[in-house]
């Protein structure tokens, strides 16, 4: 396929673009505290830059340092000493052919209160003291617990509202010179960008943040000239496009990244805020105020999953959205359609769902993504699979200083080393057992050195755990990852051994060099439960890989962790009355809040039980016994059993390949029990250490 409507050129406003491929802004905490980009920043960019993205929009920018964070490492314009670093950024990218755009941001009510006011006095503090942000973020989770206790100051916000789903624990209404204040912070940080040959920049009024947060009657209940009615709601915005337009030249393409729908009906509460409706409304209001194009998302933190999508989401389930406003405007529509190929984008240029492609998850996963499509080499593009340990990764990281990750990318803000490790493997053979996610990892990082490998696998095909997570219902990108990571191993000259159990006689005959064990993990079967060993009894895979069918049955389901659901889920929609039951006093505590509310919003329609706080005691031939936390037991009728708690690491074959060879490593489940992204990035740093 040719990709020619990707590959042509488009315009914003008089800014050409060489293609319409755009790497959409997420934020992944690369920059300094002073909100100036690092090396790796660049490294990072730069690298989606080579591989043909036609415009980078990099994660938000903050537009003052007083009460604007998201993360103390995200990237500022609201002094003149960014201007420079930016240029600097901005050479490098156009120095591969690519545009850069830079997101202004300010996270109102969703923004993080221990950032107030404290920028200012710690950036001064860091370059005298090099070693004081590793110290300050030891204190995240003390403040944090500060906030949760409301014992901080309230972030800024159009009115008082309720409060998000996800953000700050305290706002205030903004006053008017607040308002004025920050529609000149705004206005600034554009001119700034316009000085250090920023190409152009994106109002980021959408996903709750302060601009959408005006233009929503759910947010803004302000009865003044700034809210109220559809042009009091669009009048801080306004200002703002109308003083960037004024201090940076009309000709200085300005795009807003604009909500077009809340998507408050998708969790239960049509009514609240607007919908595409209104949505489109604004589109036009946007559009005759000069800006240069619109960029289409939907949704807030209020409703996560209908911006940031989990796997289970169709691919290109809302470009009805960003069709609905290139019908209704002249500008150009820059739409991240949830698109996972080049294909998929291609038809969606050609069927004139919008004019840019966008993405940021894609372009994460795979830098060249763009270039392999150009080069026709589709079939060598790693697909993000929507697991969101990209989202999940910033969340946790942010707070202690550390960069997001990429599930299937270990190179994230790593780019150098993982896209030109050293070339020192001479050709030696390594032996991997086990063609799950690490074992695929392994395999591939070790061949990019120069290693020759083997792989071992036990069954007939590569996946692990995989396969049966995979199996669930609407699961099925998950094994993308799994078919690309062995497109690149055996283009790398990997040899597999399927249908193979590696054991010391067959290994040793290889004489490898060093030996990686990906050998994964096993479901536990807690011994302490009487009638544990019934034949009513099973595991999660044998439900979710069909190797036990169970219909129009009363099924007990043992955890509540992602499996858990997932096969509980199953269970339901093959026609069984199902219960789960959780030690713990809430659901999947461990487990990424997106996938939790994306499992329940499934499961509660079909009816499924959860019972938390409950601990299995016993299984008998009609009936489970479980104990409360107050240690009263009840009795549930029951005729089969599932099991989905904690997994144990398989080391078995440690000592014999320890007998081998002293290069004997193990990563992966098989070393800590995890996720696609834990056990992917554990085994490529594996690899990595075999010297």
């Amino acid at each position: 396929m040719s990709f020619e409507k990707l590959f042509s050129p488009i315009k914003i406003g008089k800014l050409e673009i060489k293609n319409r491929i755009v790497m959409t802004a997420a934020e992944f905490s690369l920059g300094q505290i002073d909100g100036t980009p690092t090396e790796r920043m660049m490294d990072y960019y730069e690298e989606r830059a080579k591989g043909e993205v036609g415009l980078i929009i990099p994660g938000i920018c903050r537009v003052n340092d007083m009460g604007a964070a998201s993360t103390f490492t995200q990237l500022s314009m609201s002094s003149d000493r960014h201007i420079e670093p930016m240029r600097e950024m901005a050479r490098r990218i156009h120095s591969h052919g690519a545009k850069l755009c830079i997101q202004l941001h300010h996270p109102g009510r969703q923004g993080y209160a221990s950032s107030i006011n404290s920028l200012p006095l710690i950036t001064p503090m860091v370059k005298a003291f090099p070693g004081l942000p590793g110290l300050l973020f030891k204190t995240t989770p003390v403040l944090l617990g500060l906030e949760q206790r409301k014992i901080c100051f309230s972030m800024q916000a159009p009115s008082d509202c309720e409060l998000s789903a996800h953000g700050a624990t305290r706002i205030h209404a903004m006053s008017k010179k607040e308002i004025k204040s920050l529609i000149n912070d705004f206005i600034d940080a554009a001119v700034r960008c316009k000085k250090a040959d920023v190409d152009a920049v994106e109002l980021h009024s959408t996903h709750g943040y302060i601009l959408h947060q005006f233009l929503s009657p759910n947010t803004n209940k302000r009865t003044d000239e700034y809210g109220g009615s559809f042009e009091n709601r669009l009048r801080f915005i306004s200002e703002i496009i109308n003083g960037i337009k004024e201090k940076c030249g009309k000709d200085y393409p300005l795009i807003v990244r604009l909500t077009v729908d809340e998507m408050y009906d998708k969790i239960g509460k049509p009514g609240k805020g607007y919908g595409l409706e209104e949505g489109i409304k604004i589109a036009k209001a946007l559009e005759k105020l000069g800006i240069d194009a619109i960029d289409v998302s939907c949704a807030c933190y209020d409703t996560y999953n209908y911006w940031l999508e989990p796997t289970s989401f169709e691919t290109g389930w809302r470009a009805y959205l960003a069709k609905a406003v290139k019908e209704n405007v002249s500008v150009p529509v820059i739409a991240a359609n949830f698109i996972r190929s080049p294909e998929q984008a291609e038809k969606q240029l050609e069927e004139g769902y919008q004019d840019m492609v966008g993405s940021a998850r894609s372009f994460i996963c795979d830098p060249h993504l763009a270039l392999k499509a150009k080069e026709g080499r589709t079939n060598e593009i790693r697909r993000c699979i929507g697991c969101l340990h990209c989202i999940d990764s910033f969340i946790r990281n942010a707070g202690v200083g550390k960069p997001g990750e990429c599930a299937l990318n270990p190179g994230v803000g790593n780019e150098k080393e993982y896209l030109n490790p050293v070339k020192d493997g001479k050709g030696r053979r390594t032996v991997v057992i086990g063609a799950g996610p690490a074992g695929l990892t392994a395999a591939v990082t070790l061949a990019r050195r120069g290693f020759e490998v083997t792989v071992f696998e036990k069954n007939d095909k590569p996946g692990g755990q995989v396969i049966a997570a995979s199996s669930g219902h609407l699961k099925e990108k998950l094994y993308w990852c799994i078919e690309d990571m062995m497109t690149e191993a055996e283009n790398l000259g990997t040899e597999f051994r399927f249908n193979t159990e590696a054991n010391e006689n067959n290994v040793r005959e290889l004489d490898p060099y060093a030996i990686i064990l990906a050998t994964g993990s096993k479901p536990v079967m807690p011994r302490s439960v009487k009638g544990i060993e019934s034949d009513n009894v099973f595991t999660a895979p044998d439900i979710l890989l069909r190797k036990t069918v169970i219909e129009n049955k009363k099924v007990a389901v043992i955890g509540s962790g992602l499996t858990g659901l997932e096969t509980a889920e199953f269970l339901a929609m093959c026609g069984n009355e199902v219960i789960i039951i959780e030690a713990a006093g809430t659901v999947a505590p461990s487990a990424w809040f997106q996938h939790v509310d994306d499992s329940l919003s499934r499961l509660i329609p079909l009816g499924v039980t959860i019972k938390t706080s409950s601990l299995l005691v016993s299984i008998g031939n009609k009936e489970i016994v479980v104990k409360s936390a107050s240690g009263t037991s009840e009795t549930l009728e029951c005729d089969a059993v599932v099991m989905a708690v904690e997994v144990k690491s398989d080391k078995s074959l440690l000592d014999d390949m320890q007998n081998i060879t002293v290069n004997t490593f193990i990563c992966g489940d098989a070393y800590k029990g995890g996720s696609i992204g834990k056990a992917n990035l554990d085994a490529y740093k594996t690899a990595m250490c075999i010297i």
